[in-house]
């Protein structure tokens, strides 16, 4: 696995916890999840923004499946075009059309707008607010994080025989919220595998305005950055990573997402996404799966966050098999 080169800088991030503002990035997350969700959207440049915000498109209109439609709906496979494997396989990316329904879409969103507001009340424009391990207390979460259908279209994409469950997480792009940095998650698990994916999907259509994902087209698109300097204060790294994909012509794909869509992206692809400009939360699950038989890196970084709830009782080095990694898709 390709390290970002860490370059230090003497300005101090005041998100950053107190223990990880000296030094570079090689040590443990100090923090919560929230906190590091709270730091490393400072690390995004963001052009001036426009004070109005605009509608967003709302939740779908129809009425919301119920919690049994919705677990029977996530048990069946998904029928995956061979097209799109190779796609995945070429640009290390794919989006996939009518994933789910759009009565499970209403359900879903109704239920994790329950979830947000528990946890992090109503007081939040402006941030990027997440919510990590949902599926062990709720049910409804339980049934996409464990589902057999994304657990599928993964196995099936990655070509593995089996995947296991990292996280499930909810990122919600508050209105008004900024970009999100460019970034490959092969920086964010601690996993001696670049086998592994993140199925995102979101809560409800996303169009131009609210910050769709945008990927950098190509699975090798981490070769034309791999000398670039990581910073964990500023937007350096988010700005050198913008200019070199300019300078070698690298193909960004940015377009919306209809309802029911789930984009499928590799830990091997660079992806941002832009400011909420919206007046409507912009809502997603994230749910990443990797490789059977995978073992963690012997030296995790801070960018992996909290990686020791998602892996309990894993040393570096060890399987990464914890209870909480069940193997959730099989190639079929």
């Amino acid at each position: 696995m390709n390290e970002p080169v860490v370059a230090l800088n003497p300005m101090t991030n005041e998100l950053l916890p107190e223990q990880n503002r000296d030094g570079g990035i090689d040590q443990d997350w100090a923090g919560d999840d929230q906190d590091w969700w709270d730091w490393y959207v400072t690390l995004a440049a963001n052009d001036t923004m426009p004070t109005e915000l605009v509608d967003g498109p709302g939740l779908p209109d129809v009425e919301a499946a119920t919690d049994a439609q919705v677990e029977r709906e996530l048990a069946e496979p998904y029928n995956l075009d061979p097209a799109a494997v190779e796609s995945f396989a070429r640009e290390a990316f794919v989006r996939l059309p009518a994933v789910f329904s759009p009565a499970v879409v209403r359900r879903l969103a109704e239920r994790l707008e329950e979830l947000l507001r528990a946890e992090h009340g109503d007081d939040v424009a402006g941030r990027f607010t997440a919510l990590e391990q949902m599926w062990l207390h709720d049910d409804l979460m339980r049934a996409v994080a464990l589902s057999p259908r994304i657990g599928g279209v993964a196995a099936a994409l990655l070509d593995e025989p089996a995947v296991r469950l990292y996280h499930d997480n909810a990122l919600s792009k508050e209105p008004g919220c900024g970009r999100t940095p460019w970034h490959h998650d092969a920086e964010h698990f601690p996993l001696q595998t670049t086998q592994a994916v993140t199925a995102w999907m979101p809560m409800s259509a996303i169009p131009g305005r609210m910050g769709p994902l945008s990927f950098a087209r190509g699975r090798k698109v981490l070769d034309e950055v791999a000398d670039l300097e990581f910073d964990k204060v500023g937007t350096s790294y988010d700005e050198a990573v913008a200019q070199r994909f300019v300078e070698r012509d690298v193909a960004v794909q940015s377009e919306p997402f209809a309802v029911g869509d789930v984009s499928f992206h590799s830990a091997l692809c660079f992806h941002t996404a832009g400011p909420n400009l919206t007046t409507q939360p912009r809502r997603a699950l994230a749910t990443t799966y990797f490789a059977d038989g995978a073992r963690v890196v012997e030296s995790p970084t801070l960018i992996s966050g909290t990686w020791r709830e998602f892996l309990p009782g894993v040393e570096p080095g060890g399987l990464a098999a914890s209870e909480l990694n069940p193997v959730v898709g099989r190639r079929d």
